[in-house]
């Protein structure tokens, strides 16, 4: 419960004295966008790396090698925990927007920052604003901005499944003619989820997958691209059940 308590009591008092960082951002955004991306960038990876340690998570990384550092990609991995985001987003080499429920619009100050990360908020109840978020997000990757989205829609609350990948998360990678990097994430869950409202220190594995560029795949694979990148994070989670 302690480790709760200080992760909480943390991330309230960043957001309540981070508003002069906020104010700062937008001011330097005016002048340079480019530079405004650094800085956030590397201010929200304090944040979370602080945020980790104090959950007492560490990692094992594996194939961080296969992301490339010379142009913008479509992140796309499982989803178990909060802490998805946290673990995976200290580890981006360039600014990375992540795709969020349009609920966290809810929160002043994360949504901020959020903005400032280049997030985009996704209303599934809406097909036109869906379709809006995902030509937003191509542009992005079109620009040099990295996403990252979990395409199962929401965080899958049962150990060692997977909900189906919805095949419209991977348009973004498909219109930006980008590169997908799947990352496979074992025992988040672990962390917080699993035990709530408990934090417990544990080990968690991060797998980068090796680029997929669709137009290299077949016709049929294309069709069924969710499949086909959920087939290559399962057999890497399995493969990696042994480190955790």
């Amino acid at each position: 419960m302690l480790r709760f308590i200080c992760v909480a009591s943390f991330v309230i008092l960043f957001l309540v004295f981070s508003i002069p960082l906020l104010i700062a951002e937008w001011i330097i955004g005016f002048f340079n966008k480019d530079v405004k991306d650094k800085s956030s960038l590397a201010i929200v990876n304090w944040a979370f790396r602080c945020c980790i340690w104090m959950a007492g998570a560490s990692t094992t990384v594996l194939g961080e090698e296969n992301v490339p550092k010379d142009e913008a990609v479509l992140y796309v991995g499982n989803h178990r925990s909060y802490f998805d985001i946290l673990l995976t987003y200290i580890r981006v080499p360039r600014p990375t927007g992540y795709v969020a429920k349009a609920e966290m619009l809810r929160y002043p100050l994360l949504s901020n920052w959020m903005r400032n990360l280049h997030c985009l908020f996704l209303d599934r109840s809406d097909i036109k604003k869906g379709l809006k978020t995902i030509l937003t997000g191509v542009e992005k990757v079109k620009s040099g901005i990295s996403i990252c989205i979990f395409p199962e829609g929401t965080r899958n609350k049962t150990d060692d499944t997977f909900l189906p990948f919805k095949d419209g998360s991977f348009k973004i990678a498909e219109k930006a003619n980008a590169p997908i990097v799947p990352i496979t994430i074992n025992n988040s869950a672990a962390i917080f989820e699993d035990h709530l409202p408990k934090m417990k220190k544990t080990h968690v594995v991060i797998e980068y997958g090796e680029p997929i560029r669709m137009n290299e795949l077949s016709k049929e694979d294309k069709k069924n691209i969710g499949t086909y990148v959920q087939n290559i994070i399962k057999t890497t989670y399995e493969k990696n059940k042994a480190l955790v």
